[in-house]
Formats: structure tokens, sequence, C-alpha cells
């Protein structure tokens, strides 16, 4: 089984992050922000995996340590899941709509931390969730993961779309690239490793 758990405690947040990356998109994520939540819940239903999130933390002071250390937490998880990488895929992507917006994913799981997103300006809170924490999520997710993204919204206005549109995006190509395929014999990569 391709599972990890991860907890990460700091004076600001307790994480919980479960997942199985063979799972059926069961998910349960619960970290006090709830368009976080939603998104989160996207990420795992469209992967493909199983996903559990528990987080608790200084949301008194605001969402960014919340957010942050929960996006951490579960980079390390899917690092930890995918142990060598024996067999995957490796490469995903996608191309998601959700009504006006549009956002391209492309992923490389290489074992090198590096984004690139784009996104245009949109609103700065949707409910409660600080919008300037988007591209932070993906950073701090690629940091840990060890992973290579790319995130380009292409269309839209709408700030929920716009966020929704990505969060879909990452999970398919996710899928796509932890995908094991019985043709690739060993590491998917001439050095050997990733």
């Amino acid at each position: 089984m391709r599972t990890a758990r991860i907890e990460r405690k700091t004076k600001e947040s307790s994480v919980l992050v479960e997942l199985n990356l063979d799972g059926s998109g069961i998910v349960n994520v619960e970290t006090g922000v709830p368009f976080f939540d939603h998104m989160m819940s996207q990420l795992g239903k469209h992967s493909g995996m199983d996903l559990t999130i528990k987080t608790k933390g200084d949301i008194d002071v605001d969402s960014h340590h919340t957010v942050e250390d929960t996006a951490l937490a579960f980079g390390q998880a899917l690092r930890e899941a995918l142990g060598d990488k024996s067999g995957i895929r490796r490469f995903g992507d996608a191309l998601v709509p959700i009504d006006e917006s549009l956002t391209q994913v492309a992923i490389d799981l290489s074992g090198r931390p590096y984004l690139v997103y784009r996104q245009p300006e949109i609103v700065e809170l949707i409910g409660t969730f600080d919008t300037t924490l988007g591209k932070h999520i993906w950073e701090s997710i690629v940091a840990e993961a060890r992973i290579a993204l790319h995130v380009r919204v292409l269309e839209g206005r709408n700030a929920h779309h716009v966020f929704e549109a990505q969060f879909k995006a990452v999970a398919r190509a996710l899928r796509d690239a932890v995908t094991v395929d019985n043709r690739v014999a060993g590491i998917p990569s001439t050095k050997g490793s990733l």
C-alpha cells in the first residue's frame, strides 16, 4: 500500500495528514478554514486518493499558519507515500474548466522542488479565506513533496472558480503521475533515482 501518516506540531498548529494514493477519493478534511477544506477535499476526491486532514491552528490570529502547515504536511505525506517511485508514470498534466475559469497544470514527480505559478488578479477574500495564500499553498506542497509543478490559470475572474479549477487540475495531473504503469520497469529515470 502506498500510504502515509504525517503528524506535524508547532506552537502555531497541530496537523495530521493520512493519505492512500491507491484509494477511491474518500476525503475528510477539517482545518477550521472552510474554503481551504473545500479545496483540499477537491484535491483528494479528484486525484482518487483517500485523504484525511485534521488541523488545529491559531486561526484566531489568521489562517496563514494553519494553511501553510497543512500544505507542508500534505507535501511530506505525498513524498512518503510515493516511496522510491518505482513503476510510476512520473508525469501528469490536466486542463480543467470551471465555468469561465480554465487552468492548465503539468507535474513531474522529479525529486526536485520547483513551482511556476500564473494567476490573474482576483479579490483578496473568498469568505474568510485570504486568496494571497494561493501561491503559498503550492510552494509549500512542492517544497515538501519535492516535485515540479506548473499551474497556469488561462482564464478566470470568479475567485472561487479560479481556485477550484487549480485544485481540480492539480488533482487530475497528480492522479496520472502517481499511477503505477506496468510498462515502467523500476524507477522512471535514466539516472536510476528520483
